[in-house]
């Protein structure tokens, strides 16, 4: 199988166009050791980019991600979230400092504020600079922020992604963020790329991928990469799951996807700000 496709980060750093997602990883001990085998069979099909968060199962995912690194930590590039709760200078610190634990390793490639809460962002930021400065974290970045919280960031500030909510049905980023970001050279990073499963039954999108010989959610993630700047980070908790999410980078599928775009636009009016008010918490 080819390599994966990278995006570069702003840092320079280039990170597969596919990676690995871990929402909902962690909260049941019975899932564990599938759950393990997932993300190993991830890193093994070249998906090296695995995102998770301290406020994942309270930190559990990042246990279940320790666990499916070790032993091959270098290969991997990891992104993990701190809470806006814990935003401030003091808690930066100290929910890294957790994540680290959890994640048995002394560093994060790349951290992310989860959402934008009260603390102002010119405190984040400086908190992420001094981590940086320690070693704690390579880099940094933001998560559900919009065109307008991007504007209040320091001017200085240099997030190397913004983590948003991006699919088929959830297409609000293309107005104005997107945009926005290919202006500031940020690549954007896609969570729930299929919808968390339910866009799996839409039947323009099971049409699309019958014509194509391919499974709904091949499509629908070769759709959100037809981008040459967005990363695609779905979960999957089997192999099997795992080696059909990689297999949408194969065969042309992105091509495919793109040129059926025309039959896959549900729920193109939708704001990003109201997209994302319901899946907040990813």
């Amino acid at each position: 199988m080819a390599d994966l496709r990278t995006v570069v980060l702003p840092c320079g750093v280039a990170v597969t166009v596919l990676g690995q997602g871990t929402w909902g990883m962690g909260e049941d001990a019975g899932r564990r050791a599938a759950e393990v085998s997932a993300l190993r069979a991830g890193l093994d099909l070249g998906m090296t980019l695995v995102d998770t968060a301290e406020m994942y199962g309270d930190g559990a995912a990042e246990e279940v991600v320790a666990e499916a690194v070790a032993g091959r930590r270098d290969e991997v590039f990891l992104v993990s979230k701190v809470l806006p709760s814990h935003a401030d200078a003091g808690g930066v610190a100290e929910a890294c400092r957790g994540s680290l634990r959890r994640l048995r390793t002394d560093r994060i490639d790349l951290y992310l504020l989860h959402w934008r809460g009260a603390v102002p962002l010119e405190e984040t930021v400086e908190a992420f600079e001094s981590l940086v400065r320690e070693g704690a974290i390579r880099s940094w970045g933001v998560s559900n922020l919009d065109v307008d919280d991007l504007a209040d960031l320091p001017p200085e500030a240099g997030p190397q992604t913004d983590q948003v909510l991006y699919n088929l049905s959830r297409r609000g980023p293309e107005y104005s963020l997107l945009p926005r970001c290919r202006e500031l050279s940020i690549p954007v990073m896609a969570y729930s790329p299929v919808e968390q499963g339910r866009l799996l039954g839409h039947t323009a999108l099971r049409d699309v991928a019958a014509a194509h010989g391919a499974t709904p959610a091949q499509i629908a993630l070769a759709w959100v990469l037809r981008h040459e700047d967005v990363i695609a980070i779905p979960k999957a908790s089997s192999r099997a799951h795992v080696e059909e999410n990689r297999a949408a980078l194969g065969g042309g599928l992105d091509d495919r996807a793109e040129g059926s775009d025309a039959h896959l636009a549900p729920n193109t009016h939708r704001t990003w700000s109201s997209q994302v008010r319901g899946l907040r918490g990813r």
